[in-house]
């Protein structure tokens, strides 16, 4: 099992940008069911991107062309960028390891994203 724990939430005006940082222990290297993902107020957890490696990076269309995810192996840490916030980005975000055939299985805490206009 990986350790994971989110951070870099906070509160920020409407399209103003964040970075999150998911730092995971022992490591993951070899891990390519790296994500992001979200829980609104009221609503269920979503997926936000995926970054199977470097080369290779999936978004959700609501933030496609906002949101930028990373991985740094060698630092065993995951970021998401985020620009353009809008208030339905709202919610706890959470990075998470998603393993064929079991979902995911590891998670973050997470941490609070309030965007306000």
């Amino acid at each position: 099992q990986v350790q994971l724990e989110e951070s870099g939430g906070g509160l920020v005006q409407a399209g103003g940008n964040l970075t999150l940082s998911c730092a995971a222990s022992p490591t993951i290297s070899g891990i390519n069911g790296l994500g992001w993902y979200r829980q609104a107020p009221g609503k269920q957890r979503e997926l936000v991107a995926q970054i199977p490696n470097d080369d290779s990076k999936n978004y959700a269309g609501s933030v496609k062309g906002r949101f930028i995810i990373s991985r740094d192996d060698s630092k065993n840490t995951m970021y998401l960028e985020m620009n353009d916030l809008k208030a339905e980005d709202t919610g706890v975000y959470f990075c998470g390891i998603y393993r064929v055939p079991f979902g995911v299985t590891d998670w973050g805490k997470g941490t609070l994203v309030a965007v306000f206009s």
